[in-house]
């Protein structure tokens, strides 16, 4: 029986390998099984920016978000999803999007 780490790790070794969208098909695999896996919906959020999908990256990491909301590093990672959204779009939208999520990151670890 293949299990959720099993998904991941084999989800890593794709991306690692550079073949993102069997990677992104993998993970897929993975939350259809367990929808609140956090370290999946944050690994979808990377690879769907890397593969020029940014709302999907931005829906992943706003996922990730909910799920661990009281994780700054959550927080951080999304600023960093709309950060390369806007540098992959230009839309202006996503710089304020960017620096609220930092300022959440922040008020967390105290700064």
């Amino acid at each position: 029986m293949t299990t959720t780490t099993d998904f991941y790790n084999e989800a890593d070794r794709l991306k690692d390998d550079g073949q993102y969208e069997l990677a992104i098909e993998k993970l897929t695999e993975l939350l259809a099984g367990d929808e609140l896996h956090a370290l999946a919906h944050s690994a979808l959020a990377v690879l769907y920016g890397k593969v020029n999908q940014h709302e999907k990256a931005i829906a992943h990491a706003v996922r990730t978000s909910e799920l661990e909301p009281n994780d700054s590093f959550s927080w951080t990672a999304l600023s960093v999803i709309y950060q390369r959204a806007y540098a992959g779009t230009n839309n202006q939208q996503y710089i304020q999007m960017a620096e609220d999520a930092m300022a959440k990151s922040q008020s967390m670890s105290g700064h």
